[in-house]
């Protein structure tokens, strides 16, 4: 699994993919992946490929009240099973 840390790396994997002819299947998330996700990134698997998980905590998501910096973030564990499944990439960008 590849992991693409910048837009225009993105970008470019996902011109390429379309040029091959093939259908790029995301599954955009915050992290803190569970079965829910998996179960999102099987059904993206069986119809597209490449498959790409995003992975970002977007701060702007967040209101006055709500502490973004207590939002849970496993990347670690998060990559480890994204590996496990197959997934062809892995988009974590900055913000």
């Amino acid at each position: 699994m590849e992991i693409i840390r910048t837009i225009s790396w993105m970008s470019q994997v996902a011109r390429e993919s379309r040029v091959k002819e093939r259908i790029v299947g995301l599954v955009p998330t915050m992290g803190a992946l569970h079965e829910g996700h998996f179960s999102l990134i099987r059904a993206a698997q069986s119809d597209c490929s490449p498959v790409v998980v995003s992975i970002f905590v977007n701060p702007k998501q967040f209101g006055p009240s709500e502490d973004f910096q207590k939002y849970p973030r496993a990347f670690d564990a998060d990559r480890a099973a994204l590996e496990n499944l197959g997934v062809d990439y892995l988009f974590a960008p900055t913000p």
